[in-house]
């Protein structure tokens, strides 16, 4: 009866102790700079993605020859909805078909975002589960980890090409062609914290005092693996938004009727010597909504590792 409550005191005792430690990593985030810039452009972004529909001077899809090639800046009469002419200042040009392109790169960050924010979702919500399990019983364990090799092997982007080749091009097809190379690395993160953290005491206190296996991995393995899993979310999410471009850029990604980044580069590449902004504002956009995820990566890896906290 004494040792099993001394278990109990120590179990309270861990949770105590990995509560200051929360209180901690948020005071480290807080005052990270790298999260805060990271965090600003990324809801900016959001918040453009969210406007477009304010934000846009027309239809993303609505052709107009008229106005073909436009250079950015430029102004020119078309025709309006109650069938009479009026100006319209095109702020980053025109396409070959004449669409707007300022218009199609703000509906152009929905696409990108709903398909970096769907991926670090998904994977990391099957890469968790997998790894919490294949971490935490033994004979799994090689099991599983020879299955994750075995697709890690295969290069993603080729594997994203394949799966959409298979099933055809489509926004649900192209996550789910993003996601399938990701579980692997999630699942290896999430193994190796659990490898870890099984053998600590207080894991071994709960098991002592008959604590059910599940109730363990959620209660006390689970919330040590959720700091490596936001950072790795990020660096998930800046990868998808890339691999989509290149998916939409090599025309088997999502249809080139829908406005994307990849969509709009792609249309605009047989132009690029004449006509640099087809490719220069989407490519902009996406250049500056990676490298904001990353940044905010960086800055959540800094804050939540114990060995980098005494840098902030």
């Amino acid at each position: 009866m004494t040792a099993r409550v001394e278990d109990q005191v120590e179990i309270d005792v861990a949770a105590t102790a990995a509560a200051a430690r929360k209180q901690g990593l948020l005071s480290r985030v807080a005052k990270n700079q790298s999260v805060a810039i990271g965090a600003v452009i990324v809801a900016l972004m959001m918040l453009i993605g969210l406007a477009a529909p304010l934000l846009g001077t027309v239809d993303p899809k609505a052709i107009n020859p008229v106005v073909r090639n436009v250079k950015p800046g430029i102004e020119r009469n078309v025709m309006q909805a109650s069938g009479e002419m009026a100006p319209r200042k095109f702020w980053m040009g025109t396409d070959s078909l004449g669409r707007d392109i300022y218009s199609r790169v703000l509906y152009g960050a929905r696409v990108s975002l709903i398909v970096g924010i769907a991926v670090a979702v998904i994977s990391i919500a099957i890469g968790l589960t997998i790894g919490l399990v294949s971490g935490y019983i033994r004979w799994l364990d090689g099991i599983v980890m020879r299955f994750m090799d075995g697709m890690m092997a295969i290069p993603a982007i080729l594997l994203a090409i394949g799966l959409v080749s298979l099933w055809g091009a489509g926004l649900v097809t192209v996550i789910f062609a993003i996601v399938v190379p990701e579980i692997p690395r999630v699942v290896r993160l999430v193994r190796s914290v659990v490898l870890s953290i099984r053998e600590e005491p207080y894991v071994e206190a709960a098991i002592s005092v008959g604590t059910s296996t599940p109730l363990i991995l959620i209660r006390h393995i689970l919330p040590n693996t959720l700091a490596p899993l936001i950072v790795q979310g990020t660096f998930i999410c800046a990868s998808a938004m890339l691999v989509e471009a290149i998916l939409s850029f090599l025309g088997i990604g999502i249809p080139p009727d829908v406005p994307t980044w990849g969509n709009i580069m792609a249309e605009g590449r047989s132009y690029f010597r004449i006509h640099p902004h087809m490719i220069m504002f989407p490519g902009l956009f996406l250049a500056v909504t990676v490298l904001a995820v990353n940044i905010l990566g960086d800055g959540l890896r800094d804050s939540l590792d114990p060995r980098l906290g005494k840098r902030i």
